[in-house]
């Protein structure tokens, strides 16, 4: 099989380092992306999802799996969207689902704010209830900006060591707004009933419990679990790797859900 990996935000393509190889041990062929405005490509601007999701469009391949991690479950949608036809399979890994006809800030119980002209910007991305909005600051460009290495260990890493949590903490860049004003029209993808499964972390401090509940019903799926924090990608990468090959051999057991 061939894996797409899809980083989630503040992240880049460097968060599945240690997974690549990994899948490469098991048979698998595996490409992880930067979007624009993240990682290698943290000065690229995209105007609105189309932009942001091209590469993973310029790389997909029929019967590729994609794998999402965080909000890149958003990400993952609005390119299968786009091409369902080449999808062989989604894996949304704690990661988020976009609701129709909505933002994706209102899709997380998030805020935005108006200026006077009427152009909308997220203030707040998600429900806090976990706390962790505390350590994110709003940009004046759009982006967000994660502001304490101490509060990326605890709620990204915390299953990590020291000198990982420090190296990924250095690779973090500012987030992209999630487009406020765009809403989310997805018929290709909810039409398409793709193949499609959840990873939960079981020890998430990221993801609020009620968050994931949802994204699981409105997949119609069992969820696999890992013991793992928000970022198994460096904590149990071997172990990862090898759900991602289950992952892709299951089928829903209800009917995917626009809302």
């Amino acid at each position: 099989m061939r894996f797409i990996l899809v980083h989630g935000g503040f992240h880049g393509a460097w968060c599945w380092d240690r997974v690549v190889p990994e899948l490469e041990k098991l048979g698998h062929e595996a490409i992880a992306l930067d979007l624009p405005g993240h990682g290698e490509r943290r000065a690229e601007r995209p105007a609105d999802f189309h932009g942001r999701i091209q590469p993973i469009l310029d790389a997909l391949q029929p019967g590729d799996v994609l794998v999402g991690h965080s909000g890149g479950g958003y990400d993952i949608a609005v390119a299968a969207n786009h091409a369902p036809e080449k999808v062989g399979h989604l894996v949304f890994l704690a990661a988020g689902l976009p609701v129709e006809g909505k933002t994706v800030v209102e899709a997380t119980g998030g805020a935005t704010e108006h200026d006077e002209s009427g152009h909308a910007r997220a203030v707040q991305l998600m429900d806090d209830d976990t706390g962790m909005l505390r350590f994110i600051s709003m940009l004046p460009d759009g982006t967000m900006d994660w502001t304490s290495r101490d509060g990326a260990r605890d709620f990204f890493y915390h299953d990590c060591d020291e000198a990982t949590v420090d190296w990924a903490f250095s690779k973090l860049s500012p987030g992209i707004s999630p487009f406020p004003e765009e809403k989310l029209h997805l018929s290709a993808f909810w039409e398409a009933q793709l193949p499609r499964s959840y990873i939960h972390c079981i020890q998430d401090r990221a993801k609020p419990p009620a968050m994931t509940a949802e994204v699981v019903r409105r997949l119609g799926v069992e969820p696999l679990t890992i013991n793992a924090s928000h970022s198994p990608f460096l904590s149990r990468p071997a172990e990862l790797a090898a759900l991602f090959v289950e992952a892709a051999g299951m089928k829903p057991l209800g009917p995917l859900l626009p809302r």
